[in-house]
């Protein structure tokens, strides 16, 4: 599975190839990360032989995952422009926030009813978006409250669903994966066995 289908199981579709791109041109080591009760993201700039790594918890829902993503890597272009003159959360990192999330408000990734508190809180982004209540409201409505399944563990057929809302059927498995039909648009897409899903239990 490629970058770009990996980062779609936890962003907005239509934002997955973006992040992807910006993966690649900052040559950024990007982890999904287990749940941190401290953060949702993190940012370490280049240190002797390393580059930029970014972490963003595995559990947040889309938007909440695209808003922490664009987040550190308003960190990453500020760290590049200024290195350690700028401060961390101050009006360089403040102006890259926004224009890194331009692209996404163009393709109206977010649905209407909170982009415009994404938009409020841009107009003075707060250092992490929890400190924001009206922005951690909004996230927070989207939230999914169902366990994870892993693919390999669900019968041949069965249903099941990405954090961003898109529904599979099971299929066979191929060599290493498994092919699912995506009932949204009717491509194959191949999973890897331990991918955890959402089990979907709805029509």
């Amino acid at each position: 599975m490629d970058k770009t289908n990996i980062l779609a199981q936890y962003l907005p579709v239509p934002a997955a190839p973006i992040i992807a791109k910006w993966i690649d041109y900052f040559q950024c080591e990007f982890k999904i990360s287990k749940n941190r009760s401290t953060k949702l993201g993190d940012y370490r700039h280049p240190f002797k032989e390393k580059g930029h790594k970014i972490s963003v918890n595995n559990d947040l829902n889309p938007y909440a995952f695209l808003v922490t993503t664009v987040h550190e890597f308003a960190h990453l272009l500020t760290w590049n422009d200024h290195k350690n003159k700028a401060k961390p959360h101050g009006t360089e990192w403040k102006q890259n926030f926004k224009r890194m999330m331009k692209p996404f408000f163009d393709l109206q990734v977010f649905p209407p009813e909170i982009e415009h508190i994404i938009v409020n809180y841009l107009n003075n982004p707060a250092a992490s978006s929890c400190t924001d209540l009206s922005l951690a409201r909004a996230l927070k409505q989207y939230d999914i409250a169902m366990h994870t399944i892993r693919i390999e563990e669900l019968p041949s057929n069965a249903i099941f669903t990405l954090k961003d809302g898109r529904k599979f059927k099971k299929g066979d498995r191929m060599r290493k994966r498994y092919r699912c039909l995506c009932l949204d648009n009717g491509n194959i897409y191949l999973f890897n066995p331990l991918a955890e899903v959402l089990l979907h239990t709805g029509s």
